[in-house]
């Protein structure tokens, strides 16, 4: 479609992107003057595009479409108009002149919350589902036929500013262009607005946002956040108006300690604590407020209210005094307005607005990648001096925790200085093991060592046992209310993301992993992982049950849902930070607390993960990381009469003894995820260049030390011929090399004994027959890499057809054509259960295979997708128990039954 796009923002410049990528024509962007020279975002994307942009300061007078505007409007030949974000009033003869007319995005769930401070609304009215609307123009005010809605939750500290990044804005844009996509199909509804629960509110503005103290906590907590972070929440203290940001409720009179401070017209004086600042409601119940900014700008943490500016000034080093200088530079070219930036230069007195922030943050990151800012860090420190020795801080570390001490091994490699713990942590601290015992972690890439790490021993497993059990029992996190808790794990989640290069680069140092895949899967899904079950702390519930009454008396029953207390958890190499995220943010999540043990060979990024759950918050004792061996650390896992449940990923044999250690000692609840041999069956109707890409990835995705991997492809034998060829051709423009490497599609195998293996595994599939088609060694280089390699003629009583190898390894066999259940048969004569997949254009055929095939999971026209909604786990001996997914949580928690007589 021919489409003009009327609006601004960022927002703005999103929708124009993807409708462009959609195939549409934007004949003309309708957006706002620019501000101080500076074009809004929308114009740039669109400028530099070709587009052409207009930019009216207004479109009527005196309530009059001016014609010149609509005149130049019209001979664009619009078929729809899309407004985005638009802050500029639309004359009617604009919105109805496409032949579709126009569609308005709108950030609520209208008919509730029209008018232009929705989102503001939405929070102060304490709102529990949020969302936005796609709707058609009218000539009233947002009351057009609704074409699409989407709802989330609202979470109890959401600001203006976290609902708009983490749904308004990433599923607004989806949202209008999927509305358009409606459109442009014929099958965009119009429903009428009801008239039953509509709203209207005025524009927030600072003079109507002021606190009315004479409310109840909540209430003033939802004027706070609904006011944060514009236009600001604001009250007189001290005889000056101050702003307040970042509000969280606390509780019902919760005790603490600080110095009081005078706020007229409260219900007490507020409490300047080591946390912020405490507010009290009318119904004694508390807030605590993060951030203070006074009218000149100035914007402080409230914990330092009354120790404001008596931070004692760095002394610059030669190399800091330069990056200085290079960020004067930047400052200089945001302030355009500013001759000279000087050191007393005040960023939003010299005219800079909140996108401008925005740059400010973006350009630091690229002058120096191990100064991570925050947009607050900005409002923190206006002037240039204070910008500036806050940089420093944080480049020298001392912005840091100050109770929490890390002895970290640096390496500067791909353009950043990774920071890697090495000791254990228990309770909160990096110690050494007991007796001082180290032991080395190899990079796989060179078969040299990164570094030593502290090696767990009994002693250890005690003492991080006994943190974890007092935690639980009687520290902080078993008190924790489950929203509180959510709140933890979503911050860890997003330090996570913060430091997401770091621990990437960590793990592909660490296990080999090709750092592009690192970044998205090993590391991204940890992210997810986290932020999924995050959501689930405040939803797990019990049910009422009837139960006979015993007359003439009645009885009540319920169920109660509990955390289990103490859990281990081992994990494998393979996905190092992943596995640790599947069983720990479940685990977390129910309110267990946990001691970890990683695999030996990769345990850098669980001990980094460790130090950013510290920094989230997470009190002493909750997580607790052991490197160390199985051995002997897993061992006394298992055998600990205080570990409660223990979770285990790792081969069948190993959980076989696990299993048994954890019933002798105290009948542990247990979980298992083993070893896998997933057949992939690929039928004569598929889409062979699918099955081919799908194939090669259902095998060689992270170097094939994948548990769900195909250990054996099953073809038709009227392709296989083609099948073989096509994928032997693919495997050789497979570039092997340095993880780090962007280009690089293969990297090394995970350590040098399961290279050997590998080794071993292809010599045997030779000896017993089986055609060697492609790779089958060692490459001719330093460290552990291991060539993609390709069997065909693979019978089914060889040792290659049984057992799995973990390894890039395709090991393929022949079916005749027609034999649908013979060829499931084959498949399913495994002890293993893990996985497997089917190829087919039949749906019927793709049902009936996908019925049969006795596995946890089953792929259709697709594999490896796995998703953190969807459980994960295994039958047979690959194992029982789920990770992901709602299911997950039933591994961590325990249900009691209770019965009432009244």
């Amino acid at each position: 479609m021919k489409i003009a796009v009327i609006g601004q923002s960022l927002f703005g410049q999103e929708v124009y992107k993807e409708l462009r990528k959609e195939g549409h024509t934007i004949v003309g962007v309708f957006t706002i003057p620019d501000n101080d020279g500076k074009a809004d975002p929308l114009a740039v994307e669109a400028e530099k595009d070709g587009v052409p942009v207009f930019k009216f300061p207004r479109w009527r007078v005196k309530g009059q479409a001016i014609p010149e505007v609509v005149s130049q409007y019209s001979a664009t030949g619009a078929e729809l108009n899309v407004l985005p974000f638009c802050s500029q009033f639309i004359p009617m003869e604009v919105i109805n002149h496409p032949k579709h007319g126009s569609i308005i995005y709108h950030p609520s769930l209208l008919p509730r919350h029209r008018g232009a401070s929705a989102i503001n609304w939405t929070l102060i009215h304490g709102d529990k589902k949020g969302g936005f609307t796609v709707f058609w123009a009218d000539d009233g005010l947002d009351t057009g036929p609704i074409l699409l809605q989407r709802e989330c939750d609202v979470e109890p500290d959401d600001t203006v500013n976290s609902i708009y990044k983490r749904f308004l804005f990433p599923e607004g844009v989806k949202g209008t262009v999927e509305a358009v996509r409606l459109i442009a199909e014929g099958k965009a509804p119009r429903i009428t607005q009801p008239q039953e629960g509509a709203t209207y509110e005025c524009i927030q503005k600072k003079a109507n946002a002021k606190i009315d103290w004479n409310q109840t906590a909540e209430a003033l907590h939802n004027w706070i956040r609904g006011n944060d972070k514009v236009p600001g929440a604001w009250a007189e203290v001290d005889g000056k108006n101050v702003t307040f940001y970042g509000s969280t409720l606390v509780g019902n009179g919760t005790a603490a300690q600080g110095q009081p401070l005078e706020i007229p017209g409260a219900s007490q004086p507020g409490l300047v604590t080591k946390g912020g600042l405490m507010l009290f409601g009318n119904d004694g119940k508390t807030l605590l407020v993060k951030n203070l900014q006074f009218d000149d700008g100035k914007m402080i943490p409230a914990s330092q209210y009354f120790s404001a500016g008596k931070t004692s000034a760095v002394e610059l080093t030669e190399e800091e005094k330069a990056l200085a200088e290079q960020m004067r530079a930047v400052w200089q070219s945001i302030l355009t307005n500013v001759s000279q930036v000087q050191d007393s230069t005040d960023f939003f007195k010299s005219g800079a607005a909140s996108m401008d922030v925005v740059r400010l943050v973006e350009e630091v990151k690229l002058l120096s990648s191990n100064c991570q800012l925050q947009n607050e860090d900005i409002y923190m420190n206006s002037t240039f001096q204070e910008f500036i020795q806050m940089c420093v801080r944080k480049l020298r570390g001392e912005d840091e925790e100050e109770e929490l001490v890390v002895d970290y091994v640096e390496v500067d490699i791909n353009k950043m200085t990774v920071k890697m713990p090495h000791q254990l942590f228990i309770n909160g601290e990096f110690v050494d093991a007991a007796g001082g015992k180290t032991y080395k972690s190899i990079n796989p890439t060179t078969g040299t060592a990164l570094c030593n790490v502290s090696l767990a021993q009994i002693s250890d497993v005690d003492r991080a046992v006994a943190a974890a059990k007092e935690a639980f029992e009687n520290g902080e996190w078993g008190k924790m209310n489950p929203r509180d808790r959510g709140r933890l794990i979503y911050k860890l989640a997003d330090l996570m993301e913060q430091h997401q290069e770091e621990l990437a680069t960590i793990e592909s140092l660490d296990s080999g992993a090709v750092y592009t895949l690192a970044l998205k899967t090993h590391i991204g899904m940890s992210i997810q992982t986290f932020r999924y079950f995050a959501g689930w702390c405040d939803k797990i519930e019990g049910s009422t049950i009837p139960i006979n009454q015993a007359r003439p008396n009645r009885n009540i029953t319920f169920t109660r849902r509990e955390p289990i207390g103490v859990c281990a958890i081992v994990i494998p190499w393979n996905y190092p930070l992943m596995m640790l995220a599947w069983k720990t943010a479940a685990c977390l999540a129910a309110g267990n607390t946990v001691v970890l043990k990683p695999a030996q060979v990769t345990p850098l990024t669980a001990l980094k993960f460790a130090e950013l759950a510290a920094r989230a918050g997470f009190p002493k004792g909750v997580i607790n990381i052991l490197p160390g061996s199985g051995a002997l650390v897993g061992q006394r896992m298992s055998d600990h009469p205080d570990v409660r449940k223990l979770g285990f990923t790792g081969s069948t044999e190993i959980g076989k003894h696990i299993m048994k250690s954890c019933a002798v000692s105290n009948v542990k609840k247990v979980s298992l995820e083993l070893g896998g041999k997933s057949p992939l069956i690929i039928f004569s109707d598929c889409d062979m260049d699918k099955a081919v890409r799908m194939g090669m990835s259902s095998v060689f995705f992270n170097k094939g030390e994948n548990c769900i991997a195909a250990g054996r492809l099953f073809v038709e034998d009227t392709i296989h011929d083609q099948f073989v060829k096509k994928v032997v051709e693919e495997v050789k423009k497979m570039k092997i090399g340095d993880p780090l490497d962007r280009a690089t599609d293969h990297g090394p195998q995970n350590h040098k004994a399961h290279l050997d293996k590998l080794v071993e595994f292809c010599q045997t599939g030779v000896k017993e027959g089986a055609t060697l088609v492609y790779g089958g060694k060692q490459l001719e280089r330093p460290g552990f890499f291991f060539e993609p390699t390709i069997f065909t003629d693979v019978q089914d009583h060889m040792f290659i057809a049984k057992e799995e190898s973990f390894g890039p390894v395709m090991i393929i066999s022949k079916f005749k054509s027609g034999e649908v259940d013979d060829v499931l048969r084959r498949a399913n004569d495994t002890e293993y259960g893990l996985a497997s997949g089917v190829f087919t254009k039949d749906i019927s055929k793709a049902l009936y295979v996908s019925e049969r095939l006795n596995a946890g999971t089953v792929f259709v026209n697709t594999y490896n997708k796995t998703d953190v909604a969807a459980p994960f786990g295994g039958f047979k001996q690959s194992g029982f128990g789920k990770d992901l997914g709602k299911e997950a949580l039933n591994e961590y928690l325990k249900t009691k039954a209770v019965t009432i007589e009244y």
